[in-house]
């Protein structure tokens, strides 16, 4: 596995992201890049307020919003992925093995 070998999971959330997908693997990473205006969510807005019984704002399923609260660390449009992630390779992995 990537934790066994010291590798970091590098999750990238595109348009939509949503149900078993986003309770599961998705959102188990140790870095969440998320496309512009993504929809990342496990349920639909009604059912959620239905659950939780309050209003949602508006936007909360979306990648900027999810930003915001802490839950996606980047929001990168898909043509700066590579370069976004080479960096983060460059970053995390030890001796450079990214380059």
């Amino acid at each position: 596995s990537l934790h066994d070998a010291k590798l970091p999971y590098i999750v990238v959330l595109t348009d939509p992201t949503t149900g078993g997908v986003t309770a599961s693997y998705a959102m188990l990473g140790d870095v969440h890049i998320a496309e512009p205006g993504a929809l990342i969510c496990f349920a639909g807005p009604r059912v959620i307020e239905q659950t939780i019984r309050q209003k949602l704002p508006p936007g909360f399923q979306t990648a900027e919003y999810l930003k915001e609260h802490g839950m996606v660390d980047m929001v990168v449009a898909r043509k700066d992925l590579r370069a976004t992630i080479g960096r983060l390779l460059a970053l995390l992995l030890p001796n450079n093995v990214a380059a």
